[in-house]
């Protein structure tokens, strides 16, 4: 079994190294942070073992970019609750905290492997395309424009903006509007822009040439040449950096791409789609993002509503994921109780499709007998953790507006720091955190 440790603790990292290597059935590779782990991740790893507190990228946001594409396990030394319940959300199966024995991670290990051949072993598997693709299993007057908009849109070639909370189907909706063109036969790339290294993504985009930098010892086609006549889907579009943003901007104008390295650009035939859960007015007002690049990308918006509007769906969404579910591990069929439907619509679902996915799916695994009960949910739980984590986003919304009236009645930072009652220096550092002028 390949795991891979992501710690920043180089003490920590080497005595993990060293205390797994006593197990031979583990393959262990280790890596310092979370960049420098994404792009030497492939398909040969089977679980991920990471800690959340790290420079640059946290666990939370490596585990959100990852994407469920492995098993997921949590360690750390200063565990919040709210971190813990994120992590949950994000379908992290074990959250370990420090210090802890060897053997507690082990045991975290096996569990996770168990389940993994309890996959391998099924006899008829679905794809996680296929459990993705249950939000279109129901409909909703909610869902039902934005679906229509999206098959309206797909015959034509215009650039499309998918906006949508985390977790809401923003990629199937893409491959959906791939499928419904006449581009359907060609390639879909999908690339994800938090995924990938600031320094990479222009080669990742672009492509190279031999030579072209140090590490270039063969040439390399870029995205938006693997999808000549198809689709390139950019998800998280607004984490791309502002330099790239202005190449990108060019090969839409001038429908030609460079590789780096070379001086001969290549016609290219490509549609657009691209995705963000964040709010690119904003960033366009904070020069994070580019305005004409916006306007470039977005000829038709596509506003994907979160779970919570579309609670017509939940029940089919749910029913339809756990006969995949038990089809997948050859189990038993297995229904929800009443109680358990009741809490399933009850619950306003953060995560939203995913996290719906992921609870379904732990349930199935976890419940005893055929009738899944709300205990083998967890939903209360995570209620409670919801209401919680609002009432703190509350709080940090009205000490941001406190601010931002302060600064705005007094000049002087100094000055305003003073009635806040806080030093000049925490409150440059809440400035910036809130993005305020101060």
């Amino acid at each position: 079994m390949k795991i891979a440790i992501v710690e920043d603790d180089i003490n920590m990292r080497k005595s993990l190294e060293i205390a797994m290597g006593d197990y031979n059935e583990f393959e262990i590779v280790t890596f310092k942070s979370a960049k420098d782990a994404l792009p030497k991740l492939d398909d040969s790893f089977e679980l991920i073992v990471t800690d959340i507190n790290m420079p640059g990228m946290d666990g939370i946001e490596f585990v959100k970019v990852l994407n469920g594409k492995y098993e997921v396990i949590i360690m750390t030394g200063n565990a919040t609750l709210q971190k813990a319940i994120d992590s949950i959300q994000l379908g992290v199966k074990d959250f370990l905290l420090k210090p802890f024995e060897i053997e507690t991670l082990i045991e975290a290990i096996k569990r996770s492997h168990r389940v993994q051949e309890v996959v391998k072993k099924a006899s008829h598997k679905k794809t996680k395309k296929q459990c993705s693709s249950s939000s279109f299993m129901a409909s909703s007057p909610a869902l039902e424009k934005a679906v229509n908009m999206a098959t309206k849109a797909a015959k034509t070639d215009a650039s499309i903006i998918l906006t949508g909370e985390s977790g809401v189907g923003k990629e199937v909706f893409a491959k959906y509007i791939h499928e419904s063109s006449p581009r359907a036969k060609k390639p879909f790339i999908a690339i994800n822009m938090a995924a990938i290294p600031e320094n990479l993504i222009e080669s990742e985009l672009f492509g190279f040439e031999k030579g072209a930098f140090t590490d270039a010892i063969a040439a390399k086609e870029g995205l938006f040449e693997l999808a000549n006549e198809g689709t390139l889907f950019l998800d998280e579009i607004a984490e791309m950096p502002y330099g790239v943003q202005a190449k990108l901007l060019r090969v839409l104008q001038e429908r030609e791409v460079q590789r780096l390295g070379s001086k001969k650009p290549q016609k290219i035939d490509v549609r657009i789609v691209s995705a963000t859960n964040a709010n690119l007015h904003e960033q366009i007002d904070n020069n994070s993002f580019r305005e004409d690049l916006y306007y470039r990308l977005n000829t038709i918006p596509i506003a994907i509503p979160p779970l919570r509007e579309r609670t017509e769906e939940i029940l089919d969404i749910a029913t339809s994921v756990l006969a995949q579910n038990c089809e997948k591990y050859s189990f038993e069929d297995k229904t929800f109780s009443e109680e358990a439907q009741a809490s399933l619509l009850s619950y306003t679902w953060p995560g939203n499709i995913r996290e719906l996915v992921s609870v379904v799916e732990r349930a199935t695994i976890l419940s005893e007998g055929k009738d899944i009960t709300p205990e083998e949910l967890f939903l209360d739980s995570r209620q409670k953790h919801e209401s919680r984590a609002k009432k703190e986003k509350s709080i940090t919304d009205m000490e941001k507006e406190l601010i931002k009236e302060v600064l705005t009645s007094y000049e002087n930072i100094d000055e305003s720091a003073k009635i806040l009652g806080m030093t000049t220096r925490t409150l440059e550092k809440k400035i910036q955190t809130y993005n305020l002028k101060g």
